[in-house]
């Protein structure tokens, strides 16, 4: 396993993972010198003072906007799946079948049965909290118990089903360990405490990430051999046996360049980096980069459209409040345009949904006084709700990334230029949003009711996808149904690059249940060739 970043083992290397509030030099804020010198990743939810080391910093690894698009990187081993947010969705075939159907795009070679059984065997190793919904839009796994609605996320959820037959509210599914099962006492984990301060690293193991679980659990069979400080610059292709024999790499601190040759590469770099690879794995073979016949390599690049936010005031369930916290929150999933084409734009979008009262905290006094007045504080304020999209986009020839001809990185790889925007649907279907929402919340009784549009550009989603994509026909896609490059089949691809459309689910869930169908084949076409 290579990796370009920094080892990180789980807990020794979570250096915040058990530090207080009044610990952090700025209480947990980045410093506006630190901001101002990182504007891209400065936007990024998660990027504060308690996890700020586990971030690619933007002067470290530059890299060109010929259209604005925030990259949120994490450049070390276990990657981003650190700080991320743990939401975790199945697809359906509503999904599967949407270029197909909708006509964009071209077909995905699979459907929804080709994952099920992959999606099961993820859920069970990572464990997964949530409900059995009965949801055709968003079928049900082997979930754990899920966390509690809040009375007001259930007051939300009955009014949508008192007034709509095909829009839904439930809690979101989310990796947390909420009951314990013999898989997860062998990985070494425990219950989820909800501390809420995941992107530190967890010492209990509660939510999923890389460190805690697969990583530590392949160390065990003795066949793993890890690698960081390893930049890949290219997979090396012999033209002579016609395949992929290995890999370049350059040591990131020392520059010295290295070859490791294998039988089986799996290509997951994250989306951009994974297209940045193969790009520049050039051969008289494979002149415009590997696998690259159809000459679509970087091209069709989607994301999420997470522009759109609403919120507005509950004035019942004023004899409720809440303590504590939960790691996710409630979720709509796509009710738009999924039995029938139903609006002036393509596809839909989903929504979160966010409950929480505030105390209204008395800082009057001084000494013994103010002690008495910050902890004896009992007024609490309205009961807020909001809600963010989660917008499905249309993939298009004209979003794509490429080389630069001229500049380079610190190893000498040419520098990755981004060309992705918002475009027409992306638009009406944020309107959409904003009236459909509105006109929920108002059937649920919230009043004060506001829109905004974030205007932020693509890439703050970190959800970009595409650019390898999976098809059936080698002249319109680059990845086979075993997601194998058509042209060099002994690499695969199972990370972003790969997917031909985006949805509107969070991805992740995807992108292990198709690495893991992939792995099972390749191990099974390597015992057919002995």
């Amino acid at each position: 396993m290579l990796e370009r970043g920094r080892n990180v083992e789980h807990i020794a290397d979570y250096p915040t993972t058990g530090m207080q509030p009044w610990e952090f030099p700025h209480r947990g804020r980045i410093p506006h010198e630190v901001a101002e010198a990182n504007p891209v990743i400065s936007r990024c939810y998660a990027f504060k003072e308690d996890a700020m080391h586990f971030f690619v910093k933007d002067t470290e690894h530059p890299y060109i906007q010929d259209k604005p698009f925030d990259w949120i990187r994490g450049y070390q081993v276990g990657g981003k799946s650190i700080m991320w947010a743990r939401q975790v969705q199945r697809w359906s075939d509503y999904d599967f079948e949407g270029p197909a159907r909708d006509g964009f795009a071209v077909d995905w070679p699979i459907r929804y049965k080709d994952l099920e059984k992959w999606y099961t065997r993820v859920e069970q190793f990572i464990g997964v909290s949530g409900n059995r919904d009965g949801l055709d839009t968003l079928p049900d796994g082997d979930f754990l118990k899920a966390f509690d609605m809040t009375c007001v996320e259930q007051h939300f959820r009955d009014a949508v089903k008192k007034n709509y037959k095909d829009r839904h509210v439930i809690y979101a599914r989310c990796a947390h360990i909420t009951e314990e099962r013999e898989i997860f006492k062998q990985q070494g984990r425990t219950l989820c405490q909800s501390r809420n301060i995941c992107q530190r690293g967890c010492p209990f193991g509660g939510y999923f990430n890389a460190n805690s679980t697969v990583i530590p659990w392949a160390q065990r069979t003795g066949n793993l051999t890890l690698q960081p400080h390893s930049v890949v610059d290219s997979i090396i292709f012999d033209e002579k046996e016609n395949r992929a024999t290995g890999v370049r790499v350059i040591n990131a601190e020392t520059k010295e360049t290295t070859e490791y040759f294998a039988k089986i590469i799996f290509l997951n770099a994250a989306t951009l980096n994974t297209n940045l690879v193969l790009m520049n794995s050039k051969s008289d073979r494979f002149p415009n980069g590997l696998g690259n016949d159809s000459g679509l390599l970087g091209k069709y690049v989607a994301f999420h459209n997470y522009r759109g936010r609403i919120w507005a005031t509950h004035e019942g369930h004023k004899e409720f409040k809440t303590e504590g916290g939960r790691p996710t929150s409630a979720y709509i999933p796509r009710f738009r345009n999924v039995y029938k084409q139903e609006t002036d734009f393509l596809r839909g979008y989903a929504a979160g949904f966010y409950t929480g009262r505030s105390l209204n905290t008395n800082s009057e006094g001084f000494g013994q006084q103010l002690t008495d007045n910050l902890l004896g504080s009992k007024d609490y304020g309205p009961w807020h709700v909001s809600s963010h999209m989660m917008g499905e986009t249309i993939p298009k020839e004209t979003n794509f990334v490429a080389l630069d001809a001229a500049q380079k990185d610190a190893w000498g790889i040419p520098l990755l230029r981004i060309n992705i925007v918002h475009d027409d649907n992306d638009e009406k279907m944020l309107k959409d949003f904003f009236g459909q929402m509105t006109e929920m919340y108002e059937k649920a009784g919230f009043k004060d009711i506001q829109t905004k549009d974030s205007e932020q550009a693509p890439g703050l989603d970190i959800h970009e996808m595409g650019g390898v994509r999976m098809g059936r026909d080698p002249k319109t896609s680059l990845l086979n149904e075993w997601n194998q490059l058509h042209a060099c089949p002994n690499v695969y691809v199972t990370d972003g690059a790969c997917m031909t459309s985006v949805s509107t689910q969070n991805p992740s869930l995807t992108f292990m249940a198709l690495t893991a169908r992939a792995a099972n084949h390749a191990v099974e076409e390597l015992k057919k060739k002995g």
